[in-house]
This record gives C-alpha cells, structure tokens and sequence, in this order.
C-alpha cells in the first residue's frame, strides 16, 4: 500500500467508531448524528428545527466530544440578548484607548464547535455579526478583523421566521434537519433508557484533530464529480426555477463539497449518485419539501429518464397499435378483368345470405389483408432492435443494483430507509421493463403471424412511429 494514503485509510477506519459513540443511548437519531458529523467535517453548519425536548442540545455536546483540544461555546438565545453574551464584554482598558475592542477568550470568537439555542430569537445586530462569523470564520472585533477556529456550529430553532435577516441567516446552514419526537414505534426503548446514565465520549485515540480534518480536507479536494452526478444536479436545479424555489449559487458549492467529503470519508475516488440522496437536506427548508425532493431523487437515480417505463410503455403500444391495425385491414380482391374475385366458400363465410345479387356482391366484398415477406420481416426488424436495447437497459438496471448494494454496505451518512426506497423503486422499474419486454415480444410474433401472400409483392413499410429512446 501506498504510504500516502496509509493515514487517511486509518482515519476512515476510525469514523464507524466515533458514530456508534455518538449514537449510543440516542432513539431514533441516526440520520440526524450523521447528517451533522458529515456537515462538521466538510466545514459546515447544521440548524436542528423541532420542538423543546428532542436532544437538539445533547446532540450539539457530543459532537464537540469528536474532536480532540476543541473549545465548546453553548447559548440559549432571546430576543433581549446583547452581544456580549456570544462575543464576549468590552475590553475596558481598550475603551480607555479609544478603541472598540471585545474580550472574546471562552465565547463564540474562540470556539471551535457552537451551539446556539433559539437563534432565530436573536436581534438584527447579533445576525448580522453571525454572518460573517460562520461563513468566514471571522469576527469583527474593533478596527480589525479576528480569526476564529470554529469547526462547525449547530443552530436549534422551532421554526424558521420569514424576513431578510433571517433568510440570509438560515441560508448559513447547509444542513437543515427536522427533529421530530421520538415515534409510536420506538416509544418503549425511550422509555427504557436510564436517565441518569453518563454518556461515554469517544476515546481520544479514535477523536479527530486539526491534522486529521486537514487530510480529510484534502482528500476530498481530489474526488472528482462525475457528468451524471453534474447532469442531476443541474435537472435538480432546473426543477427548483420551475417551482420558483430559490437556491443560492454558494450553497450549490457546499453542496457538491459535501458530496466529495461523503466520498472521501468512505474512500471513493468520486462521488457516486447514490451519494444525491443528502441533498433533501442540503436544499429544502422543511419536512414537506425535503419529503418532495427526496421523492424526485429516488424516482431517477439509477433510472434512466430517457429510457424510463412510461417511454417504453409508448413504445411498446406503437407497435401494439400498428399490430392491431394490420390484423383489422381489409382489401379487396379484383381479377384481370377488374371485377372482384370471390369464391362460393368465402360467400357462406364472409357474406351468409346477403341479398342483391352478384353485383351488390363484387361491391361489397372484402377479405383480411395479405403481407409479404419484406413488410414484416420489416417488422420484426424494428422490434428486435427494440428488444436488444431493452435487454441492454435491463443490464444496465442490474448493474445499478449491484452499485446500490455496495455503496450500502459501506455507506457511513445515509440510512436504511433511504436506500431501500431507492432499492424498491429499482425493483419496480425492473418489473416494467420486464412486463415491457414480453409485450413487445408478443408483438413480434403477432407481425410474424400476420396473413402472407402467395409471392412478395416487394412492398417495404415506413417504420412504426414512436418516441424514440435516447442512447445517452
């Protein structure tokens, strides 16, 4: 192995273990301790949106416990809080000086992992200053500017006010998780939980410091964004514009920061589609819009939008329809002489006891149309075509299963109830393809079945009209 990557091989190795220390005693927050890790190690901020009462605070100490020599900065927010209880008291001597200089030792200038309470209760001026602080690290502190070792910060709220302010604040938070009580469900092991147990931090010889998030920094620096993960994103962005939802330009570079972070932390070279499934978080505000993003990923990763079910389906009945048509022509028989040609047989079967004579007859009669060799081997022609790439978008299906599966098994971020719906719906479009491929199967023996004539007559039909299956 190369020595280079002997460290951040170890590292990975380190992060199951820091999860399930995390995670130990907490019911039903999986999604939101990993959402919050990742968020952490790629640099950004996580604003917990729910009720009093659901660990948003428990969470927020033990992430701090993550990483090693890290100061930790807590504040419960109200809307008669000053500055000085986040960016500390006014230097007195500096004043005496004539500067306007904060003595910011043991607050939120010199944490390295924040959380604040209530935030959005916080007046304009103190939004304001936290803009600058979580974006750039950096704090305005008299004539100059301080720099500060936040890592992350996590922000708890039970709802989101509407106002420019608090826009411009919220759009800060990369991730943005919904904390719901714990359910009906799980309701027995809450119960069963001691209260009064102490939570076990992690080890120090599995925590994380400076020099092990700057390898992780840099090793996700180097994963690369496929064309189709790009080619989602922009699908993503475009369905946005349409429903008028407005997502800002930085926030689509965190987004795509995070994917390669999520990458690199499970040691893949690039991120994979699988990894779109945080998105929910990254891009919606609340609960019903995450729900509705999360519906559009998992309907079309690993599914192939120009090749999708409902296209096939339209496919399949072109040919259906032209099978039917076929069946039903009918033609007229005429001999040399231009009258038309029947026999006493076809009379009794076609015609029974019509009346009018033998000239009301020659005009009336038809029988089932005939085709030549070169119409259906046309035909069946455009079918086999047809049936050799559904065969190639059913491999290509069972690859991505297979793709699923892996990513699965070594998927730190995501949980199960996220895959399994995009396993589900792979599942389905599997069966339809299925069910697509024998219809159109049907079809071809139905155009080798059709009525031939005696000899070719030479005739080459147009193709079957239908909408055409794009390769890419």
């Amino acid at each position: 192995m190369d020595q280079s990557t002997l460290p951040m091989k170890q590292l990975r190795n380190r992060l199951p273990s820091l999860l399930e220390a995390l995670e130990a005693g907490l019911v039903e927050r999986r999604r939101i301790v990993r959402l919050c890790l990742l968020a952490a190690l790629a640099g950004e901020h996580s604003l917990l949106i729910g009720p009093p009462g659901t660990a948003k605070s428990e969470l927020a100490r033990r992430l701090h416990a993550v990483f090693r020599n890290a100061h930790y900065f807590e504040r419960l927010l109200t809307r008669f809080s000053v500055p000085e209880e986040l960016f500390g008291p006014l230097s007195i001597k500096a004043l005496e000086e004539d500067r306007y200089e904060r003595h910011t030792a043991g607050f939120l200038p010199d944490a390295s992992v924040a959380f604040i309470d209530e935030v959005f209760k916080a007046n304009s001026a103190i939004l304001n200053a936290l803009l600058t602080l979580l974006n750039e690290r950096e704090f305005d502190n008299g004539s100059g500017r301080q720099r500060c070792p936040l890592i992350t910060a996590i922000g708890a709220t039970n709802e989101v006010p509407e106002d420019e302010v608090a826009e411009a604040f919220f759009d800060r938070f990369l991730v943005r998780v919904p904390v719901e009580p714990v359910s009906a469900a799980a309701f027995d092991s809450l119960l069963d939980l001691d209260g009064n147990a102490a939570w076990t931090p992690p080890a120090e010889g599995i925590s994380l410091d400076a020099a092990d998030i700057a390898t992780l920094v840099n090793a996700a620096s180097q994963v690369t964004l496929p064309t189709e993960v790009t080619a989602v994103l922009g699908q993503l962005r475009a369905q946005f514009a349409a429903e008028q939802t407005y997502v800002s330009d930085r926030r689509w570079v965190k987004i795509v920061r995070l994917l390669r972070m999520a990458a690199a932390s499970e040691g893949r070279p690039a991120v994979q589609l699988w990894d779109l499934l945080l998105l929910p978080w990254c891009t919606a505000p609340d609960a019903p819009r995450q729900k509705a993003v999360s519906d559009w990923l998992q309907a079309r990763l690993g599914v192939r939008a120009a090749f999708s079910p409902p296209r096939l389906t339209r496919v399949v009945e072109a040919f259906e329809a032209q099978l039917d048509a076929e069946l039903k022509a009918n033609d007229l028989d005429y001999d040399e002489s231009g009258r038309l040609r029947f026999s006493a047989g076809e009379l009794a079967e076609d015609i029974g006891d019509a009346k009018g004579g033998s000239s009301a007859l020659r005009m009336t009669y038809s029988r089932q149309r005939r085709y030549g060799n070169l119409h259906i081997a046309a035909r069946t022609g455009q079918i086999d075509e047809l049936l050799v790439r559904i065969d190639t978008y059913a491999d290509e299906l069972a690859g991505e299963f297979s793709s699923l599966s892996t990513y699965c098994a070594a998927s730190l971020w995501l949980d199960d109830e996220l895959t399994s719906q995009v396993s589900a719906n792979l599942a389905a479009t599997v069966d339809a393809v299925a069910n697509l491929r024998r219809r159109a199967a049907q079809a071809r023996e139905g155009f080798l079945n059709l009525p031939r004539l005696p000899e070719d007559d030479g005739d080459v039909p147009l193709p079957v009209e239908h909408d055409a299956l794009s390769e890419a």
